[in-house]
């Protein structure tokens, strides 16, 4: 016998769109049904994404920390790790957060169900193969992202994705790592510490490419000294064997090829718009695989929205939840949008790098004139004592206007510190707002108000810039 759901909203995905649009839309006042593939809800970034990665970042970070204490005196001896134990914690991190959201989850009177759904029709979906039959009146499209693979990697359990790298299985003596965006850095960052040889490649000229060569110039400064690092560098190919996975290169300063214990493939995230039915509901996608929607999230079809991965836009689940919530208040008849003029964005290296809004490659080149401040972090009492002096704090600002336009951040919390920023731009706040805000001293976040006094001319702890 098939099982009928009938509910006011259904939502497809349990990630932190898809939970968020379900609890947001029960605490409207409308029955909801949540359908998620997996046993717990919170979708990559809780199970296998951003909580466990973050986990064992900070775990790094005491090791780091304990090999760079003896220059203030304090010697802790040798670090003992111990990767069961450590492996446990991730997974009980990962367990309370599950946990929590099922209790939420319960609490609203979301109905769960558990399997792949697929769309029949604008009002209908089933789930594992007509199990379930979910009849709604509207629905939230929230099916997230899968990492890319390469076509040519061979069958070969030491070739890991993301999941793999955070599964903590073992520590390979040579680990390469495919990809210096945030996903790839952060694991760089998470193996170095626990004893791993680490190169990387990327294509492109930098590492986090999306940010400022700039802005990014501090994290290349302390990674250089510790992996391999090749950009403008391709792989070509691979080929395993009883001796590790040999690796083939292409780029000036690479080698032609290597061989290594494992290989992280880390080059990016497509979305999960396929065998969802969307041909049944006659949703196209372009060539990315995204959906196209209005600023309310709502698709072609006028009772369809989409959220998150497969829509246009950064891949983050923070930029999710909040489309979540829009598409929730827009079925309710709120007249809610998603016009955000900023969306930070986070490497949690070592240092962090963070930047939001544009970038000055972006203004540049969308033809945004402007001004920049930007402070070196040698000039910070707060950075000076706490070691953190490699980081510098960059913000543009409009010519015209002086409204803040965007910034970025790399040394020590930079993640915490961009926040500033974000609510500065949404609320349109210039230079002089940022100058004449009293910030506390000594803090890392003066320097954010630095930046602003560089521009204003008013600046008193760095020569001030000269007039042009």
């Amino acid at each position: 016998m098939t099982e009928l759901i009938s509910v006011d909203v259904s939502v497809l995905g349990g990630g932190p769109g898809g939970y968020t649009a379900a609890f947001r839309a029960a605490d409207l006042g409308m029955s909801v049904c949540l359908i998620e593939q997996q046993a717990t809800l919170g979708g990559v970034c809780v199970n296998v994404g951003c909580i466990p990665s973050k986990t064992l970042l900070h775990a790094s970070s005491f090791i780091e920390e304990a090999k760079e204490s003896n220059k203030m005196g304090i010697s802790v001896g040798e670090v003992d790790i111990d990767i069961e134990q450590l492996r446990s914690h991730k997974e009980q991190t990962v367990s309370k957060l599950t946990s929590g959201l099922a209790s939420l989850c319960k609490a609203r009177k979301v109905v769960r169900v558990q399997g792949r759904g697929e769309f029949r029709d604008r009002n209908t979906l089933t789930v594992n193969n007509g199990e379930q039959t979910i009849e709604f009146k509207h629905a939230i499209i929230a099916t997230g992202s899968r990492p890319v693979s390469l076509p040519f990697a061979p069958e070969d359990k030491r070739i890991w994705n993301s999941t793999d790298a955070l599964a903590l299985k073992e520590i390979p003596s040579k680990l390469l790592i495919i990809g210096g965006g945030i996903i790839g850095m952060e694991m760089a960052q998470v193996y170095s510490a626990l004893g791993s040889d680490i190169t990387i490649v990327e294509a492109l000229e930098q590492v986090i490419p999306p940010a400022d060569k700039d802005v990014v110039m501090p994290l290349n400064k302390t990674l250089k000294k510790k992996y391999q690092i090749y950009t403008k560098t391709l792989v070509t190919d691979m080929e395993s064997d009883d001796s590790g996975v040999k690796v083939c290169f292409e780029g000036s300063k690479a080698p032609e090829s290597d061989t290594f214990d494992a290989v992280l493939v880390a080059i990016g995230r497509t979305p999960n718009t396929q065998n969802i039915g969307l041909e049944a509901l006659d949703i196209a996608v372009d060539e990315k695989g995204l959906i196209a929607v209005d600023s309310q999230m709502k698709t072609a079809v006028s009772n369809i929205f989409a959220i998150g991965d497969i829509v246009a836009g950064p891949m983050l689940a923070h930029k999710a939840t909040h489309e979540a919530k829009v598409a929730s208040e827009a079925i309710s008849g709120l007249d809610s949008h998603f016009k955000p003029s900023s969306i930070p964005s986070v490497a949690y290296t070592s240092p962090e790098v963070a930047w939001t809004g544009l970038t000055e490659k972006e203004a540049k080149a969308k033809g945004v004139e402007y001004n920049v401040g930007k402070v070196p972090w040698m000039v910070s009492g707060r950075a000076l004592s706490v070691g953190a002096e490699n980081g510098v704090t960059k913000v543009l600002f409009d010519k015209d206007s002086g409204k803040i336009v965007g910034a970025g951040i790399c040394g020590a919390n930079a993640g915490e510190m961009i926040h500033e920023i974000s609510v500065a731009i949404e609320s349109g706040a210039t230079l002089k707002t940022l100058a004449h805000t009293v910030h506390a001293h000594p803090t890392l976040a003066e320097t954010v108000a630095m930046a602003a006094e560089l521009v204003d001319g008013s600046v008193t702890d760095m020569l001030p810039q000269r007039r042009r």
